[in-house]
């Protein structure tokens, strides 16, 4: 799956830069063209993290029968509510490792939201309608950023914990780090939407 590759590679990439103030990363694919929603996670080299008390909340929003934003970053623990903006019902569902859940069909606000509680990629789908896609990263490191449509990601707020890591942003040296990926991605593949009704329906 081209969101769980991209992932991966960024990981491996980025856990030795985590101790810097900021890594602002700019991902491109095989053409030099930018990769946008593409998950950028920095993992401290001693591997110790500080999440947050409270993660924030998070929203997946359901318009014109899509998925908004296609591509969720979130951290571990956190829950996310999935909206359905449209004037049709969905039924929202994952069989992803990470997370395995069914939303029964509805319109509105589902009465409770989904907490996200294991590490991974979890792909989103519709039971009712096919070419609904949508992914959440769900990351173990709060240090993360998802690319926008012109492939920059910008992670903030890295702890200078050690001394070699204060040494590394000693006054005079630069607080960001600037790094880029060129990527060889897999084809996305795309159920086809069915024709828009002009009556419309429940559906």
């Amino acid at each position: 799956m081209r969101l769980a590759t991209l992932i991966a590679t960024l990981l491996l990439a980025a856990s030795a830069l985590a101790q810097t103030a900021e890594i602002a990363a700019r991902i491109v694919d095989e053409s030099g063209r930018p990769v946008a929603d593409a998950v950028v996670v920095a993992v401290p080299s001693d591997g110790s993290l500080r999440p947050p008390s409270r993660p924030r909340e998070g929203v997946v929003d359901q318009v014109n029968k899509e998925f908004t934003p296609k591509v969720t970053a979130i951290l571990v623990g956190t829950s996310v509510s999935f909206p359905n903006n449209d004037n049709v019902r969905h039924q929202v569902y994952s069989f992803s490792p990470a997370k395995r859940f069914e939303l029964p069909l509805y319109a509105g606000e589902p009465a409770q939201p989904v907490v996200f509680d294991k590490p991974g990629v979890v792909v989103l789908g519709c039971n009712i309608h096919d070419w609904m896609v949508g992914y959440v990263y769900v990351s173990d490191s709060p240090y993360f950023a998802k690319t926008d449509r012109d492939g920059k990601a910008l992670i903030v707020e890295l702890p200078p914990r050690e001394e070699t890591t204060r040494r590394t942003i000693a006054a005079g040296q630069p607080r960001r780090i600037d790094v880029e990926w060129a990527l060889k991605l897999k084809p996305e593949l795309k159920v086809r939407r069915a024709p828009t009704s002009e009556r419309g329906g429940r559906y």
